[in-house]
């Protein structure tokens, strides 16, 4: 590994090379002549052309050694990270990905500014307009067509006072034109979603075979991030609203290390509406999450381990802000652990991603006993446009009988839902889903992709969290909850403005009309979903 890094090194200092012989090329005519002509000149002229000859020279040594510089500067040391073609799976990076190291913005055209790589900024101001017809996470059958506004700010400092390091994130998200009642998925007013203080130690770890640090990160306050698939732990990028914890996190290593770990323990943060947010004291999440990408070319390895304690006394809120009910106030110890592994075979175009996770322990005194699992497999072809085909198969048990004392319903924990749905119907419970999906890439930066979806409950008796809670506790109507259609459209305009079209057709199963039909008797079987989505960056 170490003659290949010098190798490397070798060959980047090896570009300078031209550059020096473009300027031989140009400097060597100016001192032919001079030699020619020397005999013809006066003393003073000759004292003159000297110092001409002695300046061009000194110039094209500065270039050379801009050039050298450079290259070394630029020289980045290759990762062991593997980039994640799943649909939708991609995490969130951390800073997130609107934030800028200072003097790689525009504001390096300060002169006082232009050496500042010790702060990062951020600037983000995303609109969406939906039209919702006949949507299913409400209980009735009307046109919704809100405006959807989520401003973002974040600065942080970094290095230049290492091993101290701060961080703070403010998001203000707020809905218009709805016919619905205001609720904290849309809505939370300016807030803290990020604020820590951070210990940084670089490479208290060493450094891996491809000579990147091993840091320790140990932060303590409010953050937001994401772990695994997203599924379980996510910021939740498409909502308008952000998930977010208050308390303590260590990572070890980093994403481009031969391996990587996080410990935490934290509280999740309760979004309110009107008021700033808390941290619900009636819960704790712990979790250690890891990823060994070093030890094969064709598969990364994320074990993880997660626990969420709820003490029933403590109980104030509901997840939507809400007082919580009396059915709430319970005690609840929930262990989650599981394994997913994702990789590309080369030279194939194939890729795949199957992640598997087993829950037990106690749920308001019912022995919890679920398990959930998914699958995705792609194919991406040679082609200009880089198609990529893909299918997946995911799952998430149900409760089986709603009168005995186990609970089979898969705990979703702090993960998001769009995957599963660009309607955002399907939560990760009590679900049975199937997809097929067509990704293509016309242009540098035009980006296209449609999909084909199947969603049966896996109990018959067990709810549809993400069709408003629909349950028949008899089973009679049935597991098939519908089919969806969907297609997306994104293009960075600019920069700084980028563009996200979308449409989602949804077509009803004998469940959802079975059981719409008891809460709202003509209910339109099918719904539409269309949206207009513009984010703008400061940097």
């Amino acid at each position: 590994m170490k003659a290949l890094q010098l190798h490397k090194n070798k060959t980047s200092r090896l570009r300078v090379i031209p550059s020096l012989l473009a300027g031989t090329v140009l400097i060597a005519p100016l001192i032919a002549f001079a030699q020619i002509t020397t005999s013809e000149l006066s003393p003073q002229d000759l004292d003159q052309k000297g110092r001409i000859t002695e300046r061009l020279q000194e110039i094209e040594n500065k270039k050379v050694s801009q050039k050298i510089n450079e290259s070394s500067a630029t020289e980045v040391n290759p990762g062991y990270d593997v980039p994640v073609r799943s649909y939708g799976l991609q995490r969130e990076t951390e800073p997130p990905r609107y934030v800028k190291q200072l003097n790689k913005t525009w504001l390096k055209d300060s002169e006082s500014l232009k050496d500042v790589d010790w702060v990062d900024l951020g600037l983000e101001s995303r609109i969406r307009y939906e039209y919702r017809d006949n949507d299913f996470r409400r209980n009735k059958d009307v046109l919704d067509e809100p405006l959807l506004l989520r401003t973002r700010i974040y600065a942080a400092v970094k290095s230049k006072f290492d091993p101290v390091r701060a961080t703070i994130e403010l998001q203000d998200s707020r809905r218009f034109d709805s016919v619905f009642a205001p609720d904290n998925r849309d809505i939370n007013k300016v807030d803290v979603m990020q604020g820590y203080g951070e210990l940084y130690f670089k490479d208290a770890l060493g450094k891996d075979d491809l000579g990147n640090d091993r840091p320790i990160s140990i932060k303590a306050g409010r953050m937001a991030f994401e772990l695994s698939d997203r599924r379980l732990v996510a910021r939740n990028e498409w909502r308008n609203t952000t998930n977010n914890f208050q308390g303590l996190r260590t990572t070890l290593g980093q994403p481009k290390s031969d391996w990587q770990a996080d410990l935490f323990a934290l509280q999740p943060v309760v979004r309110l509406i009107e008021q700033a947010d808390k941290a619900d004291q009636a819960q704790w999440f712990y979790g250690a999450s890891g990823e060994w990408r070093k030890w094969s070319k064709v598969v990364t390895l994320q074990p993880y381990y997660y626990l969420l304690q709820q003490n029933g006394n403590k109980v104030l809120y509901a997840s939507d802000g809400t007082i919580a009910p009396a059915s709430a106030h319970k005690n609840r110890e929930i262990h989650t652990a599981g394994l997913r592994g994702y990789g590309v075979l080369e030279n194939t175009g194939l890729d795949y991603d199957a992640n598997y996770a087993k829950q037990w322990g106690e749920d308001g005194g019912l022995d919890h006993d679920a398990y959930a699992y998914s699958l995705e497999a792609g194919y991406t072809a040679n082609h200009s446009w880089k198609p990529r085909l893909s299918g997946l198969i995911s799952f998430a048990s149900g409760d089986k009988n709603p009168k005995d004392n186990t609970s089979q319903r898969f705990e979703r924990l702090f993960g998001f839902a769009r995957p599963w749905s660009n309607n955002d119907y399907i939560q990760m419970e009590n679900i049975h889903a199937s997809k097929v999906r067509v990704e293509l890439n016309p242009t540098n930066k035009l980006k296209i992709d449609f999909g084909y979806s199947w969603y049966e409950l896996d109990s018959a008796t067990d709810r549809w969290n993400g069709g408003a809670n629909l349950r028949d506790q008899t089973g009679k109507s049935g597991k098939n909850i519908g089919q969806e259609f969907d297609m997306r459209v994104r293009y960075p305009i600019s920069k700084t403005i980028g563009l996200n079209v979308g449409y989602a057709y949804f077509m009803a199963g004998d469940f959802t009309k079975k059981t719409s039909q008891l809460v709202e008797p003509g209910r339109k079987d099918n719904s539409s979903f269309l949206y207009v989505e513009t984010s703008f960056y400061a940097f």
